[in-house]
């Protein structure tokens, strides 16, 4: 299973919409997909068009009150279930203090859901608490939904610190996988100029960084009213728009998340930027590809990425 958690603590950048929506298009590509609503105005939830009934469990109840993972999922569709929020996870840090190993009590409830699912996909409150904190340790990816702007920049950075810490004390796979442009406006100069910088950033970093193999995705999420309206239906995209450019844009990004794969290991990873091939070694004969795949230290190389789908709709979302 692949986890991924959406996060990004500046509110109003997409965030809840990719989780939904991305969540949505991997179903549609038939694969089993879990989506976890971590915030506490549980947006994701209402998306959905489910509303909690009194009494039943919530993934509140399963960080503070001890219910199982399956006690909360709710069934949205043959492929696609929820564990919805609730307001009362407002309060869930300040009852989480005094437990031991509160940052991972998440990870320990879901994993035995890991061999039922294709995906996992958590849609992260906007800050960096002990909700955001549990996600990331929950998660073996981080996909960073971000606006074109300037101020986006400026918290990118605090960001990426607080997924290197929970890496370093929690979760040693842990990555940052790819950085999503959202409300993307065609044409702009400084849509064009921001999205130049953070491939230039993610250039720059090195393999043990855990944004080093990050991908920015060639599909950037186009400005569109629909995106804006389908969540007051409790619908997706793809029930209340199939033809609109957000649900063009979401379905061509989840072929590139499916394209994707997990990067070498870390000392792996340093050999191949050593020999001055920053993008991954060369394609690997089937034999040696799957030698590399079970053991990478045989022949000491990764298998190559495998290629990503056309072009999305063509500019960049802001």
């Amino acid at each position: 299973m692949r986890s991924i958690a959406i996060l990004n603590q500046k509110g109003g950048v997409g965030k809840t919409t990719s989780a939904v929506n991305i969540a949505a298009a991997l179903a549609r590509a038939d694969r089993r997909v879990l989506l976890i609503d971590l915030d506490p105005q549980a947006h994701a939830s209402m998306h959905l068009g489910y509303e909690l009934n009194d009494g039943e469990a919530s993934v509140y109840d399963v960080l503070v009150s001890g219910a199982s993972a399956l006690e909360a999922l709710r069934q949205i569709d043959d492929r696609l279930m929820l564990m919805p929020s609730h307001l009362d996870l407002v309060a869930a840090e300040l009852e989480l203090s005094g437990k031991d190993e509160r940052e991972t009590i998440l990870a320990r409830a879901v994993q035995p859901l890991y061999d039922e699912l294709d995906f996992c996909i958590l849609d992260c409150p906007p800050s960096l608490g002990l909700l955001a904190i549990n996600a990331l340790a929950a998660s073996r990816e981080v996909l960073i939904p971000l606006q074109p702007h300037f101020l986006a920049l400026q918290g990118l950075g605090k960001l990426l610190q607080t997924v290197s810490l929970v890496r370093g004390a929690l979760s040693e796979h842990l990555r940052v996988s790819g950085i999503l442009f959202t409300m993307f406006e065609t044409g702009t100069r400084l849509a064009q100029e921001v999205t130049r910088d953070v491939q230039q950033f993610i250039r720059d970093s090195s393999p043990e960084d855990a944004w080093h193999w990050a991908r920015v995705f060639e599909t950037h999420i186009r400005r569109n009213i629909k995106l804006a309206e389908c969540p007051s239906f409790g619908q997706t995209i793809f029930d209340y728009a199939p033809g609109s450019n957000g649900a063009e844009d979401y379905m061509a990004l989840a072929g590139e998340i499916l394209a994707m794969i997990e990067p070498p290991p870390l000392p792996l990873a340093m050999a191949i930027a050593q020999l001055g091939m920053p993008d991954g070694p060369p394609p690997l004969p089937p034999v040696a590809e799957a030698l590399a795949t079970s053991e990478p230290e045989a022949d000491g190389t990764p298998p190559e990425p495998e290629s990503t789908p056309p072009d999305s709709p063509e500019v960049m979302a802001s």
